[in-house]
């Protein structure tokens, strides 16, 4: 019976190890600081603006893409506030709106809320990346799940936004979201 208890001991303290790690070094781990140095430096109201096109992957919790898609945002800013109207456009023919509201203060900090999210996300632009932080409920046919999220967007020289997104539910990666954001007047499409 010893061995027993030693045995999932053991595996309990590799799986809290491995989750410490994970917490340190992974993707959610990222820090605003890190790209304070960063060019071209991201302007909310100038770089997340007017007519854009989007266009991403979502991927399980395998790794494997579960969903394409295409969106239309149309964003518009009175100063610091802004709103971004989505209009997305899966690859199995569903479609979804959503309107954040956002608020960037004079210091990079920014607070989001959208019908979806829950309470307020909040985040920081830094250099040429912008991080953030947010609960958000699914749609009801696909579980009505409440996950956490972590957005981290990332403006390149020619004025694409790539951004990768994590869900999680009880800390565990539950789904991924790869995208490109680019104004419409530079899109091919």
């Amino acid at each position: 019976m010893t061995e027993f208890f030693i045995f999932v001991a053991s595996v309990l303290t590799a799986l809290l190890i491995g989750a410490v790690v994970r917490h340190l070094t992974g993707f959610a781990s990222q820090k605003h600081s890190e790209y304070a140095g960063n060019s071209p430096t991201l302007v909310l109201p100038r770089d997340l603006a007017g007519e854009m096109v989007c266009e991403g992957l979502i991927f399980g919790p395998t790794g494997r893409v579960t969903s394409r898609f295409r969106a239309d945002f149309t964003i518009t800013w009175d100063g610091p506030e802004g709103i971004m109207a989505e209009h997305f456009h899966y690859d199995d023919g569903t479609t979804q709106e959503r309107e954040w509201r956002l608020t960037v203060a004079p210091d990079g900090s920014l607070r989001t809320e959208a019908d979806d999210v829950i309470g307020t996300g909040t985040g920081r632009v830094e250099g040429n990346a912008l991080g953030l932080r947010y609960k958000i409920r699914l749609p009801v046919e696909n579980g009505g799940h409440v996950l956490d999220a972590v957005d981290w967007m990332y403006l390149n020289d020619n004025g694409t936004i790539l951004n990768r997104s994590q869900f999680r539910k009880y800390g565990i990666k539950v789904a991924e979201l790869f995208c490109t954001m680019r104004s419409k007047e530079n899109s091919d499409a």
